[in-house]
């Protein structure tokens, strides 16, 4: 019977590794964790599926977790070592947070959504989780109580210039995510070294805008 592990095996063999992921600590963080578990029940025969998939509860704002592939990309090209602290902004159910910590030291999560953050938090307390916590807080606020932070992940894509995150890097820290500044959209590296902050444009990508981070419309005359 096809079931779940059936269909995360394919997801790595069909989305991920065809997407030049080569880093076996993420192939194999995703073949671990169950992607479903971080799914509406009425949703989990999607879970796999090469989208952008909507986890929020009816009426609320939309809220996301990002196409595998690009998620997978984008840890690669954050090149997590396994004594880093990550951030995992605006983590939605807490997915990526769980991949994240299979080989991160720690794992710190936030979330706008209080109910999804509670939802993110329990989650991963009923899978084992000990190296990872979610509370609640606006995208664009990151983490200051913990941070700084050697790598950040942004868990969607941003349309504006986030410098309020790159203020919660470490000297040498990583921040990745999808930037649509401008079109069409990127997956881009941003490093913080000597007290400047490089940009580098990774791939093409589309996901879904941060509640926080869309782009603020312009003053017209």
């Amino acid at each position: 019977m096809y079931g779940f592990s059936t269909a995360r095996q394919n997801m790595v063999d069909n989305q991920v590794r065809p997407s030049d992921v080569t880093d076996t600590r993420i192939l194999d963080a995703m073949l671990a964790v169950p992607r479903e578990a971080f799914v509406p029940a009425a949703k989990q025969a999607l879970a796999y599926l090469d989208l952008d998939l909507d986890v929020a509860e009816p009426g609320s704002v939309k809220r996301y977790l990002i196409k595998p592939a690009v998620l997978a990309k984008m840890l690669q090209a954050a090149e997590i070592g396994a004594t880093d602290r990550v951030l995992v902004v605006g983590c939605a159910t807490g997915y990526a947070a769980a991949v994240v910590a299979r080989f991160a030291a720690q794992v710190f999560a936030t979330e706008s959504d209080s109910a999804l953050a509670a939802k993110a938090g329990a989650t991963l307390a009923e899978l084992g989780v000990q190296n990872a916590s979610v509370t609640v807080a606006a995208a664009a606020d990151g983490d200051a109580a913990n941070a700084p932070f050697d790598v950040i992940l942004l868990d969607g894509a941003t349309g504006i210039l986030p410098t309020g995150l790159y203020a919660q890097l470490k000297e040498g820290g990583r921040l990745v995510g999808v930037f649509a500044v401008t079109q069409p959209p990127r997956a881009s590296l941003v490093t913080h070294s000597h007290g400047d902050f490089g940009h580098r444009e990774l791939f093409d990508a589309a996901a879904p805008v941060l509640p926080g981070l869309e782009r603020r419309p312009a003053f017209v005359f």
